[in-house]
Order: structure tokens, then C-alpha cells, then sequence
């Protein structure tokens, strides 16, 4: 009897930013998961927003391109102290997922604190404790310059850990799904 393949998957995350997105890509093979790449889109030399969310859009959709990912998994924009970066990261995050949504590829949204319980087993953990943790998991040594790059990476990973629940996550295999589950964010 021949054994049966372990189903694989390709994820793409993404930590969105105005100034830095980090971004990480996995591979799942059945229980495990190896990393393929990880990096970051900087903006910080662009002074207009406009600008910079083409670039995002630009830049994640040759990463979806590249290297086909089966579902994008991104961090949800949260509320800090000030609500124009908030917007401003939300519409970081919107770019993002059109990107993917252009291409009809599912997208998964997750909150920093599940990101963090998933890959450390604390919602409270630092970016390095994320970024070391990352590190152990996948066997890399590198330290990427940016942390944003294992953000990225960790909301990856945190997707791949879900094994398709619905616990904290939404899914939205295209334009009209989104819409549907968004009436009152469209105008």
C-alpha cells in the first residue's frame, strides 16, 4: 500500500507597514513547517502615502508572483494611541490584500496578541522573543535587519499552526466574500 502524500501549502505573511512591511513565507507539509523566505518592503524614502501604497501593492503582488502562495495570512491593523497610524496601517493592509485578492487567493486575518500566543505561547511576547522563537522553529541563524521581516514570518507561521480553524481568523476566497462580510466599511 503506498503511503498518501502529505498535503502541501505555500503562506505568504504579511506585517503591514507605511514605512517597513515585513513579510515571511512558509512551506506546510503535513505537521511540518520550513521556511522558504522572509523579508522586508521598505517606504521610508517615499513621502507620499499614495506612493507608498503602490509600492505595497506593486511589491506583494510580485511576491504572489513569485512564489504562488495557496492563502495570505496578515496582521490586523490595532488600535495604539494614535488613530491616523491605525488608518494608515489599515490601508497598508487593504493594499495587501487586494494584492492577493487580485490573483483569487484566500485571505486569513490574525490579531497581534494570537500571532504571538501561537509562535511563543504568550500573547504578551516581545518582537525578539517572537524573532528567536522563529529562529529555534525553523532552524535559521541569520538575524534579519529588520524585525518586521520576522513579523511577517510569524504571522505565517501562526496561520500554518491554525490547521484551517476558524478561531480568530477571517477568510475571504475573493472580492465579493469580503464585500459581503464588510457592508457597513463600504460606502
Amino acid at each position: 500500500m503506498q503511503k498518501e502524500k502529505a498535503k502541501e501549502r505555500i503562506i505568504l505573511g504579511i506585517d503591514p507597514g507605511t514605512v517597513v512591511l515585513g513579510y515571511g513565507i512558509v512551506k506546510e507539509q503535513g505537521n511540518k513547517v520550513s521556511l522558504i523566505g522572509l523579508g522586508v518592503i521598505k517606504m521610508g524614502h517615499l513621502d507620499d502615502h499614495g506612493l507608498k501604497l503602490q509600492r505595497i501593492f506593486k511589491k506583494v503582488s510580485a511576491l504572489v508572483e513569485e512564489y504562488k502562495p495557496d492563502c495570505v495570512a496578515l496582521e490586523a491593523p490595532f488600535y495604539g494611541k494614535n488613530i491616523q497610524v491605525m488608518l494608515k496601517l489599515g490601508r497598508a493592509q487593504g493594499v495587501a490584500m487586494a494584492a492577493a485578492l487580485n490573483r483569487d487567493i484566500p485571505i486569513f486575518e490574525y490579531s497581534p496578541r494570537k500571532i504571538k500566543q501561537s509562535v511563543t505561547g504568550s500573547g504578551n511576547a516581545s518582537k525578539e522573543q517572537v524573532a528567536a522563537m522563529l529562529q529555534n522553529l525553523l532552524q535559521f541563524k541569520e538575524t534579519p535587519e529588520f524585525l518586521d521581516a520576522t513579523d511577517g514570518l510569524a504571522v505565517a507561521v501562526c496561520h500554518a499552526f491554525q490547521k484551517q480553524s476558524a478561531t480568530g481568523s477571517k477568510n475571504y476566497s475573493g472580492w465579493s466574500a469580503f464585500v459581503k462580510d464588510n457592508q457597513g466599511r463600504i460606502r
